[in-house]
């Protein structure tokens, strides 16, 4: 005596957006939420992890997991579910992982003590460029 074999409908996943689109969506969510000082790093060449890094400032804590809230939701409307989000307990550092892109919202205090843009765009500058009082911090 046997049973009928369950049949389980399976579907592809839709292909991920190019990632123009995704970096445009990025920016837009940040920028609906009126996030502060928004920089976006191309880290191809420097991570396996990711291409773009992008970091933003919130004003609070609230303002902070707000806006890391408003990327997840922009980014599911594009059918891209975060790989991981961290931080969201604390709100100080919020990360957003988006495979080709790891967003960052940071208060003001916790981006300056890490200093992410420092740390990934060393030896991006030229050397005939002279160095700043920005670039000695």
């Amino acid at each position: 005596m046997t049973s009928p074999a369950h049949v389980i409908r399976t579907q592809l996943p839709n292909p991920p957006p190019p990632i123009e689109v995704l970096l445009k969506t990025v920016h837009a969510a940040v920028e609906d939420l009126k996030a502060k000082d928004v920089v976006e790093i191309d880290v191809r060449g420097k991570s396996s992890v990711t291409d773009f890094l992008v970091i933003a400032s919130g004003t609070s804590t609230r303002h902070v997991k707000s806006i890391a809230d408003q990327v997840i939701k922009f980014a599911k409307n594009l059918d891209v579910m975060p790989l991981g989000v961290e931080g969201e307990r604390e709100a100080e550092w919020v990360l957003v992982d988006l495979g080709d892109v790891v967003v960052h919202v940071m208060l003001p205090r916790v981006r300056e003590f890490y200093a992410l843009e420092r740390l990934w765009t060393v030896g991006d500058q030229r050397p005939d460029e002279p160095v700043t009082e920005d670039d000695r911090g």
